[in-house]
């Protein structure tokens, strides 16, 4: 291998890691400004709710009120809360987080679908 070809291959090296690590502080950026932004919503109607259901045909991971759920799509992160328009996605790879008021439930995920209607939001995986 020539000397040229050996530099160009450890650039794309660097180049490769340092651009997922700017993705991965990108992904702590978006989800540290998603909270904030649930959190301000969730202050204005501390008694909106909806249901939601995560599961998949021989697990179910969460089953309770909460007043938000986040998750990916092929358009990017998107968040549900109470009152929210009937609504149906496939579900990207990555992690649902449901916030209740004991906290946040986190379930990472491979696919899935989600479908919301009148305050219930189902999500089923491994479909």
């Amino acid at each position: 291998m020539s000397e040229d070809q050996k530099n160009h291959n450890d650039n794309s090296t660097q180049q490769s890691s340092s651009a997922s690590g700017v993705a991965v502080e990108r992904d702590e950026k978006l989800e540290k400004s998603q909270a904030k932004v649930v959190e301000s919503l969730r202050g204005q109607n501390k008694d909106a709710k909806m249901h939601v259901k995560v599961y998949a045909p021989f697990k179910t991971y969460y089953d309770d009120d909460a007043f938000s759920i986040s998750a990916v799509n092929d358009t990017g992160p998107f968040d549900i809360l109470p009152k929210h328009h009937n609504f149906m996605t496939l579900l990207s790879a990555g992690d649902v987080v449901v916030r209740n008021d004991s906290g946040e439930e986190r379930v990472t995920i491979g696919q899935g679908i989600m479908h919301v209607k009148a305050d219930e939001v189902i999500v089923f995986l491994d479909v």
